[in-house]
Order: C-alpha cells, then sequence, then structure tokens
C-alpha cells in the first residue's frame, strides 16, 4: 500500500537533477544567491567546525561560497543525483551520493550541517531532522535553507485556473513547500536547542511563461508530487496560464516569480549552552527594568 507521507516521487526528483546536471551553470542563479546568503550567516558565528557536510550539494555552490570560512577543515558533499555529485566532485572534496531520507553518517561524525535548497524535495521531514541531528557532534550547527510554502505562488494560481478552464479540474502542478511556521516545531521536535528560523523573498523575473518553466527543469526544480498529473499539458494549457499570468506582470511586461527562503539555524544539545531560566527564578521585575508602574491586577 503507498505510503500516506509520500509526497514527493523520490526517484523522479533523482531523474529531474540527473537530467539538469550537465546544464546547471546556465540555470543556478538561485542555488548560487542562497549559498552565499547561508555563507554569510556562518560569518557571524564565531565557532569553528572542522568536519562539515554540505546535504543536497547539487552542483558544489555552497561549497564555493563556504571557501576559507568558518574554520571548515573538510568538507563532505553528497546529493541524491549521482549526476549531480559527480558534477560537484570537481571542485575536489570528497562527495557521495546519499539519500537525505538516509543517511549514511556515523553518529557524530560533523561539527556542522548544511543545506542549500535541498530539503524541500524530503517526504519524512522530522525523520531527516532526526538524523541530522545524531550525526552532529554535541554543540554542533544545522544551517539549512529551503522553500517556503509561499514559493511560486503566481505560477501556482495561473495553472490551477487555465486548468479549470480548460479541463473542470485540476491537480497539483506546482509542488506543495513548507510552511514557514512549522519549521521551528519540526527542529524542536527533532531535539535540536535555540532553533531560530526566518523567512526571505527572492523575485526572479521572465518574459514569458515558457522562460520560467525552462529555468525550473535546468536547476532540477521540476514537479515531482507523487499525485502529480500523469497527462502532459498542451500547448493551449500554457497559453492560457501565460494570459493569466500576465496579470501580475511589471511595468516591463515580465513575469514575477517568487521565491520564499526559508532558513533555519539550530544547535545540538549541549550542556554549556545559554538556558532559559525556571520561571519565578528572575532576581529582577520587568517593570523596574523599562522604568514603569506595574499594574495591579484584580480577581
Amino acid at each position: 500500500m503507498p505510503d500516506s507521507m509520500n509526497v514527493f516521487d523520490r526517484r523522479l526528483v533523482r531523474r529531474n537533477r540527473d537530467r539538469a546536471a550537465p546544464g546547471l551553470g546556465a540555470h543556478d542563479f538561485l542555488f548560487r544567491e542562497v549559498a552565499e546568503r547561508l555563507a554569510d550567516r556562518l560569518d557571524d558565528v564565531t565557532r569553528k567546525f572542522p568536519r562539515a557536510l554540505d546535504l543536497g550539494c547539487h552542483g558544489g555552490e555552497l561549497a564555493a561560497s563556504l571557501r576559507g570560512r568558518g574554520g571548515i577543515e573538510m568538507l563532505v558533499q553528497c546529493d541524491l543525483s549521482p549526476a549531480m555529485a559527480r558534477r560537484a566532485q570537481e571542485n575536489g572534496r570528497p562527495t557521495l551520493v546519499a539519500d537525505e531520507e538516509f543517511l549514511p553518517f556515523a553518529p557524530e561524525s560533523f561539527d556542522l550541517v548544511v543545506s542549500n535548497l535541498s530539503l524541500h524535495w524530503v517526504n519524512d521531514l522530522p525523520g531527516c531532522l532526526l538524523q541530522i541531528r545524531q550525526c552532529l557532534k554535541p554543540d554542533g550547527l544545522f544551517l539549512a535553507a529551503m522553500l517556503g510554502g509561499d514559493t511560486l505562488g503566481e505560477l501556482r494560481q495561473a495553472l490551477m485556473e487555465a486548468e479549470l478552464a480548460e479541463s473542470g479540474g485540476a491537480g497539483p502542478r506546482v509542488s506543495p513547500f513548507a510552511d514557514l511556521r512549522d519549521a521551528g516545531g519540526l527542529l524542536q521536535r527533532a531535539g535540536f536547542a535555540l532553533p531560530v528560523v526566518d523567512g526571505d523573498r527572492l523575485t526572479a523575473t521572465y518574459p514569458d511563461l515558457l522562460g520560467l518553466m525552462r529555468d525550473l527543469r535546468g536547476m532540477g526544480e521540476a514537479n515531482a508530487v507523487e499525485a502529480r498529473p500523469r497527462r502532459f499539458a498542451t500547448r493551449t494549457l500554457f497559453a492560457r496560464a501565460d494570459h493569466l499570468y500576465r496579470r501580475a506582470a511589471d511595468a516591463d511586461g515580465r513575469l514575477p516569480a517568487s521565491f520564499q527562503i526559508v532558513t533555519m539555524t539550530a544547535w545540538t544539545p549541549h550542556a554549556g549552552q545559554q538556558q532559559a531560566l525556571a520561571p519565578g527564578s528572575a532576581r529582577s521585575r520587568l517593570a523596574d527594568a523599562l522604568g514603569i508602574d506595574e499594574p495591579t491586577r484584580r480577581r
């Protein structure tokens, strides 16, 4: 019987990445931009991380941004796609093919795990996060970015309306993405400490719908939902979707494509980390610190 957890067809995710790998350099703008943002965040941490893992490395974009940062002495790269792993291996770092849902690493193998726009294709994200925590050393850092629920909202709406008009029904032609509000709870559920989650939005513009679809395929980010429509989209459907999409066009007639970037930062528990005080243990009143009179409550 099918597993209800399987939102994504992981074999198709692998195949999409394999097909995209040879020409990735012409479409990897999003991976490179987010990789640099993740590396900038690592600059804000004073700790050093000698052994690090790049989980879902694509073509090695994050490795390039991390060069000389974070005190990393050895960076291991892995990707679900053999073709992507071979492409990333060109930089000479140890690289292997590995599934984020079944990590092959021993407990406490790494000081740092980073992941750049890969975890939104994982079916069992809580289980994946638990495995990541287990392969980190105590007081190890997890730093990752993935696509959030508001990603490609303009495309999703245009395709849904076009398909409803064409056939009276609509299937999921754009993948669902994780909700920003859920990410912090998932980190806590996996046993991480000090979780911080925030969202940002990046927008690219295209002359037409086909240009956007070409970029998504070129990144290996084409639809891989298990419940996706099995029938091929017709030219008529795409023409209608393009027409509907143009309601959101900018002053130059270009179509916006929004990518919500959800960034997660968390640490594996360690006795030396800051701990929240127990309720009622404060030695001074908040009202005194703020210089205000504390209101009297009546029952």
